[in-house]
């Protein structure tokens, strides 16, 4: 065998490279492997003690008890006693580029803040929901802001910012004259938050924010845009109809804004999977959407968050009419069977305090059990995302938070958060 200088030169050259990193040819296949030892472990469904939950890379590879578990050597163990380990939240209704009213009002937001400027907040907005244990959020309209939402959730995708994964809805659509801002002479054309469409040109609406990247087609089937500013239908069910037709066509779920009785009753027939709000359901219109298999997505803290910025003193004072209705309203749904899933509106109020509206749905008379199952499995299941994410489980996300104390219990717990972790990455460690 014949070596050339420039052969012999070379060949020593790449022993002495695999010396200094002998494991660069394999980087690629090699993953973190966590152990996390928590004292109770709630997996979506049901809470077991004394499990323990082993992460390889971004996935769950095995849970069960302890004693049960084969782990690999080179797992770094999390000590996690005196808390419980759950599947990470899932925020079912938000505003990234929404921040709170008693901050900036909704029209100013619209109209003054520059898209750059709802766009930076938005990163923040993002990492604080994430910190708060909220590792997937449905994002339910920009509100002016275009498809910023679409750019935000690939920033995160591709590592650009923290934040939680992301469904986003890009610019809801609405009924020509019902959406604001309001308040204008009429010869003041100003922009609105939302895209407006009507007969069959909603066809076209939904063709094109699936083109421009939108997870769920958002519709509002009623607004505030009666002869008194009361909330009234807008759409009529024929073309409530053609949008859910044409999102289903493409894989899409539709959502619809809907908070009168009548508006309701046309989303759910027309075929929405869910309902955002639901203020004025009855126990009609709820024993339909449970008949229909169309969930409700209550917001009860953005209500509470506004009659708040209204000057009601909660804890102090009589609760308003307008409280008063929405538990009475969300207590007929409960009763009904409608199935539940856990979004609050935030961006009315501060994101990263996502679990105030999980403690209302256990104030307002859900079982804190139910409620942990309403923001884990339902929703991934309600979002078509159960084969990824929602529950403790092999082969899923790990994406993953421990609590101290016992949630299923104190529902308050949740803002004890000891570990957030997205994607077998620790996000947060205490």
């Amino acid at each position: 065998m014949n070596f050339t200088l420039k052969s012999i030169k070379v060949l020593v050259f790449s022993i002495f490279v695999f010396a200094l990193f002998p494991l660069s040819a394999n980087s690629q296949n090699a993953e973190t492997v966590y152990l996390l030892k928590p004292s109770k472990v709630f997996d979506g469904e049901r809470l077991h003690e004394n499990w323990s939950v082993l992460v390889k890379g971004d996935r769950i590879a095995a849970v069960g008890p302890s004693a049960e578990l084969e782990i690999p050597a080179r797992a770094k163990e999390i000590d996690l006693v005196g808390t419980t380990l759950l599947p990470g939240l899932i925020e079912g209704h938000s505003h990234i580029l929404l921040h709170p009213y008693d901050e900036t009002s909704w029209n100013d937001q619209v109209l003054i803040e520059s898209t750059a400027e709802r766009v930076a907040r938005a990163t923040v907005h993002a990492r604080r929901t994430l910190k708060a244990g909220f590792t997937c959020m449905r994002d339910l309209g920009t509100e002016g802001a275009g498809f910023s939402d679409v750019g935000i959730k690939q920033a995160i995708e591709k590592g650009v910012i923290p934040g939680p994964r992301m469904l986003v809805a890009g610019r809801a659509i609405v009924a020509t004259g019902s959406y604001g801002p309001k308040g204008f002479a009429p010869h003041v054309q100003v922009p609105l938050g939302a895209e407006q469409a009507d007969g069959k040109d909603v066809i076209r609406v939904v063709r094109s924010q699936i083109g421009k990247g939108v997870d769920v087609v958002k519709v509002y089937a009623d607004y505030r845009w009666g002869p008194n500013q009361e909330a009234m239908p807008t759409f009529s069910l024929e073309e409530l109809k053609l949008i859910v037709e044409t999102a289903k066509s493409s894989g899409r779920p539709v959502s619809a804004h809907a908070s009168t009785a009548e508006g309701m009753r046309r989303a759910t027939l027309a075929g929405v999977e869910t309902i955002e709000h639901g203020d004025g359901g009855t126990k009609e219109v709820f024993e339909l959407m449970g008949e229909k298999n169309v969930a409700l997505c209550p917001t009860l803290a953005a209500g509470d968050a506004i009659a708040q910025y209204r000057g009601w003193k909660k804890g102090v004072e009589t609760e308003p009419l307008r409280i008063t209705q929405k538990r009475k309203s969300f207590q007929l749904a409960l009763h009904a069977g409608v199935e539940i899933i856990a979004g609050g509106d935030v961006g009315v109020f501060p994101h990263g305090d996502n679990v105030r509206e999980l403690i209302m749905m256990a104030d307002y008379g859900m079982k804190p059990l139910e409620v942990l199952k309403s923001a884990t499995s339902v929703s991934a299941k309600r979002f078509h995302l159960d084969k990824r994410l929602g529950s403790i489980k092999p082969g899923l996300f790990a994406d993953l938070i421990a609590v101290e104390g016992d949630p299923t219990q104190h529902i308050s717990d949740l803002r004890k958060l000891k570990l957030v972790m997205k994607g077998g990455e620790v996000v947060l460690l205490k």
